[in-house]
């Protein structure tokens, strides 16, 4: 795992002849990837899979493209990108399923649906028992809910397409910018998202206000800035 504060997670997989990322960060981080990865291998970058759209995420493409790197995303994130004029295009996209093989090792590609965006993609290592999750769970304590409903987010169908990643074989998880965990917090998002919208659903039946909706979701689902700003008017209208 490539960490910082700033910007999503990548995962690295260095192979026989070449080097697999999960990410590419945001550009200014462009430099140092590279002088991490250099400092483990001296073998190219060969693909970036980008786990969704958002530039802490597949912000780095053009230059990883730029060093000679295929970008895989899915279908739905590669228009959207599009659609915005955004640099580095997948010229690999999926819509539902792939499977890429690092040498011996499977890397499967799985779009299960909505949650954090519509074009989230969830990567399993089957021989590893370990998905590379990105932000559809991005971190494990305090948990938060990040949905862009201008990327075609929803509250209501994240849950369901937890469930499906629930159903793989796995036991440790990467999240989109926490460190290592496992099932059980997985679990507990899925939880946590739940209880969420029982939450606002309820409270829209009692005619609450936004901001009475707003203060719960501050307080007790640790909701901040960036969660209000791009989520709270598509939560209150999807859990009517």
């Amino acid at each position: 795992m490539i960490r910082n504060m700033g910007a999503g997670n990548i995962t690295m997989l260095v192979g026989q002849k070449y080097v697999i990322l999960i990410d590419a960060k945001f550009p200014q981080d462009h430099d140092g990837i590279m002088k991490i990865i250099g400092g483990v291998t001296k073998l190219p970058v060969r693909y970036v899979i980008n786990t969704h759209m958002h530039p802490d995420h597949a912000g780095g493409n053009p230059a990883m493209q730029m060093a000679g790197a295929d970008i895989v995303a899915s279908e739905n994130g590669r228009r959207i990108m599009a659609e915005r004029g955004a640099p580095g295009l997948a010229n690999i996209a999926i819509r539902d399923y792939l499977r890429i093989y690092l040498d011996d090792l499977p890397l499967d590609l799985y779009y299960f649906g909505r949650g954090h965006t519509d074009n989230d993609i969830v990567i399993l290592l089957p021989t590893k028992k370990m998905p590379i999750a990105g932000d559809l769970f991005a971190l494990y304590g305090p948990y938060r809910a990040v949905i862009d409903y201008t990327a075609g987010g929803s509250l209501r169908d994240w849950t369901r397409t937890l469930e499906r990643v629930l159903q793989l074989d796995f036991d440790t998880v990467i999240p989109g910018h926490s460190g290592l965990t496992d099932r059980k917090n997985v679990e507990g998002y899925k939880d946590y998202l739940t209880k969420t919208q029982d939450m606002v659903r309820e409270m829209n039946k009692q005619k609450k206000t936004k901001d009475d909706i707003s203060a719960v979701l501050k307080s007790e689902f640790n909701w901040g800035g960036l969660e209000m700003q791009i989520g709270l008017d598509g939560v209150i209208t999807e859990m009517c």
